[in-house]
């Protein structure tokens, strides 16, 4: 199948085709002129027509990923702070629909990253190494995370997105902020977060803060600034989105890849996330209780990775009987980077969910 894809942000609109699961052909990207509703469809019209005609076969399908609030079910989009045009509600995949003459299918960027990942990036790859190993365990869902201008979340089950009864599961934004508990996550999660975080500890305008990527450069102690207001920031950073894995893992049970453009400074943070993850509750009368029920390993590095992959099943003997039963005595969670690429595996993704839709249809 064929499937037109885009990925839209509230300055550009980035498109690509895609025929069993490879891309045909270079990206593109056009500016989204997020003022102005005629404008802005006229670039998607452009966008789709463009790939269109480049390609050798007919589209089936078009599917891709566009900011919320929106009713994905049924391509209406609402509100968008970064996309303004759309305000009062925009049937934007009927519109589509009718200009282009297949079915249109629109998505969050986080539940088709996730979707991506779950199917030719990052739970392949622990499976693979799990075989590898000759662990016999094989993990069948998975949590996709984006960590950018804010904290996107997408959860795929068995190889399908879960969507939820209104079709709004998994928006993690709204998850409660551990170091500010009158707010939500993405005031300590986002670039914006880090910035802010930087700033406050040395006394400058956040304005003028240096962008997260300089930061960990800072924090690595190859760009000039204070590498410890740099480490402090990711730090929190890594606290609090600990935390919010923490609540997400004790729900769905499934490992977490991490995307966006916060996720190069994975090195940094990736302590405070593993030990907020592995760490403990302190019960009023005294006692600690572990966080999580299952232990979390970091798979970008060695050493864990090779206690993630180790079996963690031994055999028990079933009293009078010569029976032996498996006992999965340690539960595992991994926890790593994108093995695409944020933009890839959400435009997968979006080609992954289009099959599946076409298949049920059909």
């Amino acid at each position: 199948m064929l499937v037109l894809t885009l990925d839209a942000g509230g300055t550009n609109f980035s498109f690509s085709a895609i025929e069993n699961g490879l891309q045909i052909g270079d990206s593109f990207t056009l500016p989204s002129n997020a003022h102005d509703l005629e404008l802005c469809l006229a670039c998607i019209k452009k966008g789709f027509t463009q790939l269109t005609e480049s390609s050798t076969n007919p589209p089936d399908a078009i599917s891709f990923a566009f900011p919320g609030p929106a009713d994905y079910r049924h391509g209406v989009i609402g509100d968008l702070p970064n996309l303004p045009a759309f305000k009062g509600g925009i049937p934007l995949a009927a519109i589509l629909e009718h200009e282009f003459g297949v079915p249109v299918y629109i998505n969050n960027d986080g539940d088709l990253f996730a979707l991506g990942e779950s199917r030719s990036g990052f739970l392949p790859y622990i499976n693979t190494l799990l075989e590898n190993a000759g662990t016999p365990k094989e993990y069948k869902n998975l949590i996709g995370i984006t960590l950018g201008t804010g904290f996107g979340v997408g959860i795929c089950v068995g190889g399908e997105l879960l969507r939820g009864d209104n079709g709004i599961a998994s928006e993690g934004w709204l998850l409660r902020n551990k170091l500010y508990n009158y707010t939500n996550i993405e005031d300590t999660v986002s670039i914006r977060a880090v910035k802010k975080m930087y700033a406050e500890q040395i006394a400058m305008d956040p304005g003028k803060a240096p962008e997260p990527k300089e930061i960990y450069e800072i924090a690595l102690g190859k760009a000039e600034g204070v590498r410890e207001a740099a480490l402090e920031a990711y730090f929190r950073f890594g606290e609090a989105l600990g935390d919010a894995l923490a609540h997400i893992v004790t729900l769905i049970d499934a490992p977490v890849v991490l995307g966006g453009g916060l996720n190069g400074a994975y090195p940094v943070f990736s302590k405070s996330v593993l030990d907020e993850m592995n760490g403990f509750f302190h019960a009023l009368n005294g006692k600690h209780i572990s966080r999580l029920i299952q232990k979390v390993f970091n798979l970008e590095d060695e050493y864990q990775r090779t206690l993630f992959v180790a079996p963690g099943i031994r055999m028990v003997k079933v009293p009078g009987t010569d029976i032996e039963i498996s006992y999965e005595e340690e539960r595992k969670i991994g926890i790593g980077v994108s093995r695409l690429g944020t933009n890839k595996a959400i435009s997968l993704g979006a080609y992954y969910y289009a099959v599946s839709m076409l298949t049920k249809e059909n």
